[in-house]
């Protein structure tokens, strides 16, 4: 691990972070390539969840152009911007993610062509598009890491994979909202790298009960998240480039704009049985271009770099658990 962040800066007019200072995790207030800790005095909150309730972002934009004790973003540690009381995941929502996932488990005995498989996955895809709904599972809060912890794969398996994503950051709490008023409660964005153990997935004792959300997506550092929290008004995320690196080499290179179910749709969805609380996280799924599509999964040694447009970049660097 690297002492700093290698953070360069940000191109909107502000953001938020949480960074290490003295053993202690500080939130704290972006600005090109600085930073400057934030407490409740400049909040006019008890904290970061009970400020994005009810942010008041022109208070922090003012902060942004004052005086103060500003740091250079490149000398600090930055930990996870966020700390949401409950992580909610959304399957299978990209299209061209899903075709190519249906086209690589076809059976060697199934009749159909990659072609004709493609086709009829991209007819189902519409369909669900058109009629379905999105497809949510749960994960641990626990999990949420920043920059400064390695990723640790666990030596259980030797599958461990890769799903960068964009992450809605609840605002106002949320409960059975319409997609309408959806965007009323999103509150910002953030990069998250949603790490699953593919051979934990499904389960092999006991078939019928399908998939295994808990043992294949919540090992300790399995949702490494930020840099940074951008806020919602500073993010159009229609069409945002959504990339990662693994050891220098593109592996996932697409736009929000294949999403199945759009922000609002996600959003509204979620609410529907549970309140959604201010600073919790709303994965909205990963592109094209999982390490089960290569063909290359995770080992010791390996570096990912994952960025969103406008969001910033995210560095994990991988480690084998030890014996």
């Amino acid at each position: 691990m690297t002492t700093t962040s290698g953070q360069t800066g940000i191109a909107a007019p502000f953001a938020l972070a949480r960074f290490k200072d003295k053993g202690q995790v500080r939130l704290g207030l972006v600005a090109g390539d600085r930073i400057r800790p934030l407490g409740q005095e400049d909040l006019g909150a008890g904290g970061l969840n009970e400020f994005l309730g009810a942010p008041d972002w022109n208070r922090l934009e003012n902060l942004a152009a004052a005086d103060g004790p500003w740091l250079s973003l490149d000398t600090v540690v930055l930990a996870a911007p966020v700390e949401p009381r409950q992580v909610l995941q959304t399957g299978a929502n990209y299209r061209t993610h899903v075709i190519d996932l249906v086209v690589a488990g076809l059976a060697k005995d199934d009749p159909r062509s990659p072609e004709e498989a493609r086709e009829w996955a991209g007819k189902m895809m519409d369909e669900r598009q058109a009629h379905g709904e999105p497809y949510f599972f749960i994960g641990l809060p626990a999990c949420v890491v920043g920059d400064d912890q390695p990723l640790v794969l666990p030596a259980y398996s030797e599958k461990h994979d890769w799903e960068l994503e964009l992450a809605v950051v609840i605002g106002a709490e949320a409960f059975r909202v319409s997609k309408e008023q959806a965007m009323d409660h999103v509150a910002g964005y953030t990069i998250v790298n949603d790490i699953t153990t593919r051979d934990l997935v499904f389960r092999r004792d006991m078939k019928e009960i399908g998939t295994d959300w808990y043992r294949g997506k919540n090992a300790p550092g399995f949702l490494p998240t930020g840099p940074f929290l951008m806020p919602a008004q500073f993010v159009d995320p229609g069409k945002l480039k959504v990339r990662l690196e693994l050891n220098g080499d593109v592996m996932q290179d697409a736009t929000t704009d294949d999403l199945l179910f759009d922000i609002p749709a996600l959003v509204s969805a979620a609410s529907r049985n549970m309140p959604l609380l201010p600073g919790d996280l709303l994965l909205t799924g990963s592109p094209a271009g999982n390490g089960a599509h290569w063909g290359r999964l995770l080992r010791d040694g390996d570096v990912m770099s994952g960025s969103i447009q406008g969001l910033g970049t995210q560095v994990v660097r991988c480690v084998a658990e030890k014996a």
